[in-house]
């Protein structure tokens, strides 16, 4: 049955990791799943005050993965058609292009969106557009090292007992 847990949460942290690029996984909550199967149904126990920081993390992070984004492109003066065009650009961008879709998508979604408000210039769109995509990669990299850390955490907690 062990092996079979194991399984599982093996999946889940790939699934985790794969979900810091794919936009329709949360990555972070699910490699925190994965950690509390681990936890919660082997005979590896993680510290309880582990599991309530990174319950924290995990939630702070996921929160700040989608605020970065909205936030790149409004410091850089972009309106609602930047923000909705960066949305729509990364999840294209995924099935067109993929892997590069994801960082090529939501540049172009907010280059047209910013266009498109108010007939922008084209030096300011691409400013608007850097922001977007410079708010998608800092909650990349956040989430990215959030479910990497919670793999190792996982990985060195297996070892222990072996």
């Amino acid at each position: 049955m062990d092996f079979l847990i194991l399984i599982f949460v093996i999946l889940l942290l790939i699934i985790g990791l794969a979900g810091c690029i794919i936009p329709a996984l949360p990555g972070p909550p699910i490699s925190f799943l994965g950690l509390l199967l681990f936890h919660f149904f082997t005979l590896h126990h993680m510290n309880t005050n582990t599991l309530w920081l990174l319950a924290v993390v995990v939630s702070v992070i996921t929160f700040l993965d989608y605020w970065l984004q909205v936030y790149g492109v409004k410091k850089f003066g972009g309106g609602k058609k930047a923000i909705n065009g960066t949305i729509v650009g990364l999840i294209l961008g995924l099935f067109i292009f993929p892997p590069f879709g994801v960082i090529i998508g939501p540049f172009i979604g907010a280059f047209i969106g910013a266009k498109t408000e108010e007939k922008e210039d084209s030096s300011r769109a691409i400013k608007i557009a850097l922001g977007a995509l410079a708010g998608f990669l800092g909650g990349t990299i956040l989430k990215f090292a959030v479910s990497i850390y919670i793999t190792i955490l996982v990985i060195n907690q297996f070892f222990l007992i072996f």
